[in-house]
């Protein structure tokens, strides 16, 4: 298969917000008069994740993914089909990445995770002092990497620190260690490969004799890639995102993701988004090959 079918790229997408991307609850339609009453548990459980929402600016995040998935989607209609798609390519990546749509998929998937987990724990932490500033600092930094001068400067302060061998990138290698989120991301970055195949696969922009071994050899084969591509990004997001931070605060940060509830919110952070973007990706594979083989989407 083609290098430049690789979207290895699509994990830069998903968690890089580290603990601070996201907490939600599946959302309650208004209940008819034969649905039974929700349990005073579940109500409660609701409410404590709809403040963590609000916490964790979770809204945001979603409408800066889907900013960066229509930007990404069109590298990828340069890569595999130049020339074509136009309005429609780029509306049919943008209804791809739509908040509403992949919201309710995150949550569920999170929701799930979190049962039984300290949930209070992790709104204390991020509705105020080092959690809240640190989602804050995210969030500006995620949005303002839309712009590419910004992160080539930032790609640029990142060689700078590696260079000076700066203490805080020490900190922020630490942080990233607690939260194995270089890790979790490369093993996100190959799921997110394997469906973008198998949605290539389903809309005949690769053979249907595929087989599965051939397609899991082929991501395998992109690991130090994904793996290389991720830590450079990811160090250089960090970086920028922390830098108006105090050691103490950032290390508040690390102590905090090392606990229990940080670890609990890491684990569902990550298979909430695992599951986004296998979404994403399949539905980019499928959307890609059609186009490929001559149709619309």
């Amino acid at each position: 298969m083609p290098e430049h079918v690789s979207p290895h790229r699509l994990r830069r997408l998903a968690a890089p917000l580290t603990l601070a991307a996201a907490l939600a609850v599946v959302a309650l339609a208004p209940a008819a008069a034969q649905t039974p009453p929700v349990p005073v548990q579940e109500s409660q459980a609701a409410a404590e994740a709809a403040r963590l929402v609000e916490a964790l600016q979770l809204p945001a995040l979603m409408e800066i993914m889907q900013r960066e998935g229509v930007a990404y989607g069109e590298d990828l209609r340069a890569d595999l089909f130049p020339g074509q798609g136009g309005a429609e390519w780029t509306r049919s990546v943008e209804g791809i990445y739509a908040p509403d749509r992949l919201m309710p998929l995150f949550t569920q998937v999170f929701d799930a995770e979190l049962e039984g987990a300290d949930t209070a724990a992790m709104r204390a932490f991020f509705e105020a002092g080092p959690g809240a500033r640190a989602v804050e600092l995210e969030i500006a930094a995620r949005r303002a990497l839309l712009d590419p001068g910004v992160e080539e400067a930032a790609d640029q302060q990142l060689e700078e620190m590696l260079a000076g061998q700066s203490p805080r990138l020490l900190a922020i290698e630490e942080f990233a260690e607690a939260n194995e989120l270089v890790e979790m991301n490369v093993l996100g970055g190959l799921n997110a490969n394997l469906a973008f195949y198998r949605g290539m696969i389903d809309g005949g922009g690769l053979p249907q004799e595929t087989s599965e071994a051939q397609l899991l050899a082929d991501v395998w084969s992109q690991e130090d890639t994904i793996r290389t591509e991720t830590r450079d990004w990811l160090y250089s997001y960090l970086a920028l995102a922390y830098a108006p931070m105090s050691d103490a605060e950032l290390q508040a940060y690390a102590d905090f993701s090392r606990g229990p509830a940080g670890r609990a919110l890491n684990r569902a952070l990550f298979a909430g988004f695992d599951a986004v973007f296998a979404r994403v990706s399949y539905e980019l594979g499928l959307g890609a090959a059609r186009y490929l083989a001559g149709q619309d989407i």
